[in-house]
């Protein structure tokens, strides 16, 4: 692995919270992939494009950007190596012979210049420690003309899952959960600041449209409220706390997401996010 500048999210994407997303990659897969057509389709991918997946994870984007470019070829790259494994794993079920996955940080991976003509990142781009220099070396791995499109949460509380979590003000220290323009989820959530750091890592045209999507959290209730107390910000704030309090959480979390219950029994909630395009200058 190349060297790596972002030293506390390596820490957390190859422990316990790699691992979790690893095991749970279909469930994550089924909150995030409504963004997945309205990505690749930004991406502007032909048949013979060379892809550059950014935070990766477990390599389902990677995978589909493939399929869109089956002449080409598609690198994932992602901090985490428990996700990685099962991002090659699937590839090779899959017979992907074009696709390839790296472990390494995009803010300094020594990407050759010029070898892509697309880098694409589903939720991957929002905790880089110096984001203008992180996007400056994506932006020298793409050709001259090439294309960045990336999809990153817009403000928190036009989030479900954050709606929920904070509704536990009472039970858990919720706090600040979702400050923007600090390296995290929310760290893009404001436009200016996307404009900003693209302008600032040397990109032209950018663009930053609404998107929005319904994610599937659980098969019900009680299972979605698990799950989202099972990780990351919800995990956090979960270990705070005692048992009793964790116990109430759990059941106050359950009952306001039974009202989010499809006639089906799953749990969806509409996440809001900023899906954002740039062009390396040709």
């Amino acid at each position: 692995m190349s060297d790596i500048v972002n030293t506390e999210q390596a820490q957390a994407w190859n422990g316990p919270e790699g691992a979790h997303w690893a095991r749970n990659q279909d469930r994550w897969n089924a909150v995030n992939e409504g963004f997945n057509e309205p990505l690749l389709d930004a991406a502007a991918l032909t048949e013979e494009c060379r892809v550059l997946d950014i935070g990766c994870g477990s390599g389902q984007t990677t995978r589909l950007a493939a399929l869109r470019a089956p002449r080409g070829h598609a690198l994932g790259l992602d901090l985490s190596g428990p996700m990685l494994a099962e991002a090659r794993a699937r590839a090779e079920r899959d017979g992907l012979s074009h696709v390839a996955f790296e472990q390494g940080d995009a803010q300094v991976h020594p990407f050759e210049s010029g070898a892509y003509d697309s880098a694409l990142s589903r939720y991957g781009v929002m905790f880089f420690a110096d984001p203008v220099a992180a996007f400056g070396n994506i932006g020298r791995a793409l050709r001259p003309g090439g294309r960045l499109a990336f999809v990153c949460p817009a403000a928190a509380e036009r989030n479900g899952w954050v709606e929920a979590l904070s509704a536990l003000s009472g039970l858990l220290p919720v706090g600040d959960l979702a400050r923007p323009g600090l390296p995290g989820m929310f760290s893009l959530a404001d436009p200016a600041r996307i404009r900003e750091v693209l302008t600032g890592a040397g990109f032209t045209g950018i663009t930053v449209t609404e998107s929005q999507a319904y994610g599937t959290w659980g098969s019900g209730a009680a299972d979605a409220a698990e799950f989202l107390l099972g990780t990351g910000p919800g995990s956090h704030l979960m270990r705070q706390v005692d048992e009793a309090t964790r116990v109430r959480a759990r059941r106050a979390l359950e009952d306001r997401l039974r009202a989010h219950e499809t006639p089906d029994g799953t749990v969806r909630l509409l996440s809001t996010s900023w899906l954002v395009t740039a062009d390396r200058p040709a």
